[in-house]
């Protein structure tokens, strides 16, 4: 069987398919594992979703924070902002079909023998890979459950920034959404610094990313390679175990798929991308 990880959709049907064609993607053998954002920006956010969830077990994919922003909008307790195109999935005849799925879709995935986890934005440097496995799930229950609704109401937020396992309820909620979805940079100490999107070079002073303060606070590297995508301004990154593939497809760079087996391990295709956002990747989240 043949996995491949690839970069963020955005509603980019058209290069997904064209992806899939390349690495002669077969359902029936082989599985794809998304980084999260299938949505939004891009001109088919409904075809991508329609795509994505008819590929059954052949696709694993991670909630974005793109996708826990469509869920907002859906449950009524997000408003679109002027640069989505998340209307076609709101007013799909499937909508409610579409988003009952996305929200049951995990924030982590764990596979072991093949040595990878997926998460859309990163680890935090608090969390060892066992306890973000248990974070997900905890968040994954609130999403896919009865309190669905009420969490919409308060997902959105920069804080609480610094973990503690004393944090609870919404704040707690929030914290484990942020940094499975949204983060890219964290101070010395590891707590979340999520008001800049940007390049790393161009990053407000203390302002270190993620994948480093996580390899400078904790004592023993990870056991597993971390896949993620979410920092199209980074574009493609694998080394001290961190494997980030956003290439900026959205932005007219490119879609990316890793190939995570042993058989191919390793394997990269990047195809090149119309451009299909309206404005550039800065200040974006």
């Amino acid at each position: 069987m043949a996995v491949y990880a690839i970069g963020d959709i955005q509603g980019c049907r058209e290069p997904l398919e064209r992806l899939l064609d390349a690495v002669s993607f077969d359902p029936s053998t082989d599985q794809i594992w998304f980084v999260g954002d299938l949505v939004n920006r891009g001109p088919d956010s409904l075809g991508v979703l329609r795509l994505v969830r008819a590929m059954g077990e052949g696709a694993v994919t991670v909630l974005g924070n793109h996708d826990i922003h469509l869920l907002a909008v859906w449950s009524g307790h997000g408003r679109l902002k002027p640069n989505d195109t998340l209307r076609s999935v709101l007013d799909a005849e499937d909508s409610d079909e579409l988003m009952e799925w996305l929200r049951r879709r995990p924030l982590m995935h764990l596979d072991l023998g093949l040595g990878y986890a997926m998460v859309h934005a990163g680890l935090p440097p608090a969390w060892s890979v066992d306890e973000a496995v248990g974070y997900a799930r905890e968040l994954e229950a609130e999403l896919g459950g009865d309190r669905f609704i009420d969490f919409m109401d308060h997902v959105y937020g920069n804080r609480p920034n610094e973990w503690s396992e004393d944090l609870s309820g919404y704040d707690r909620l929030r914290f484990i959404t942020n940094a499975f979805t949204r983060m890219r940079f964290t101070d010395a100490n590891g707590a979340l610094q999520l008001r800049y999107k940007g390049a790393i070079e161009g990053a407000p002073e203390g302002y270190i990313p993620w994948f480093e303060s996580r390899r400078s606070l904790r004592s023993a590297p990870d056991p597993v390679t971390l896949v993620t995508g979410h920092w199209s301004r980074l574009g493609f990154h694998h080394r001290d175990g961190v494997l980030s593939i956003d290439t900026g497809c959205l932005w007219g760079g490119t879609l990316t798929a890793v190939r995570l087996d042993p058989k191919g391990e390793g394997q990269r295709i990047s195809l090149p991308c119309p451009q299909a956002a309206r404005s550039s990747p800065r200040g974006h989240d």
